[in-house]
């Protein structure tokens, strides 16, 4: 028996690229669900069981980064933000507002293909005989649940963010290159001007910070990488 097809949820205000998307993505056997507004979108996420969301920046009424942050206060799924060639300070503030990837409009159908097939994959539980748990003091992780505990407390992370504290975890007292996550994070090759890497750790520090963890611990080693001590 195949599978059933991901969800994924297009919020975009252009119709004509949304008839391409369903077509484009249909063919490589994904469900896709087109919303216009942020308001009909964001009621689709409470409705249904969204695997990924593809989210335009400028929409009608909220914007896709104000209806970001409202989501992740309530979600996790992975996102995906496509913003208007140039626009670096839009992709930015999405990637400070919890997005785990964005790509730049016009962009090559195949391109966006491949970048929703690496978020699925990080995303996805991993088999329950490769299920572990880390623990660094307070911190404590459960890949099998992709959840995060301080002090007993749940501390909610996007799939993305959950696997970056985990390699960081499992490699305590190591610095792991940009070269080396940006392979594993994001399976592409890093490049000085990307700065998505630098965004998930800051949002990573900033939750560890609230739940009570000392977040300096969770270090940048400069011209190297990171390391949590």
């Amino acid at each position: 028996m195949m599978p059933a097809p991901h969800h994924l949820l297009l919020i975009d205000d252009d119709p004509i690229l949304g008839e391409q998307l369903i077509t484009l993505l249909s063919q490589r056997n994904y469900r896709v669900t087109h919303c216009l507004d942020a308001d009909s979108g964001f009621r689709c996420v409470q409705a249904n069981d969204i695997h990924l969301l593809l989210l335009d920046v400028r929409l009608p009424g909220m914007s896709g980064l104000e209806l970001l942050a409202v989501l992740r206060d309530r979600f996790s799924l992975p996102v995906l933000m496509l913003s208007a060639c140039g626009a670096e300070e839009e992709r930015i503030k999405g990637l400070q507002h919890g997005a785990d990837d964005y790509l730049a409009k016009p962009f090559h159908p195949l391109e966006l293909a491949l970048r929703i097939d690496a978020l699925l994959r990080r995303s996805a539980p991993p088999p329950a005989a490769q299920a572990q748990c880390l623990q660094v003091d307070d911190l404590s992780l459960d890949a099998s649940r992709t959840e995060l505990k301080v002090a007993g407390q749940a501390v909610e992370l996007t799939p993305l963010q959950f696997r970056l504290l985990w390699l960081l975890a499992h490699h305590r007292g190591q610095t792991l290159s940009k070269t080396y996550l940006y392979h594993r994070l994001f399976q592409r090759e890093y490049s000085p001007y990307d700065r998505s890497l630098d965004m998930h750790v800051s949002r990573v520090r900033r939750k560890l910070s609230s739940a009570g963890f000392d977040a300096l611990r969770l270090q940048t080693q400069h011209g190297k990488g990171y390391c949590l001590q």
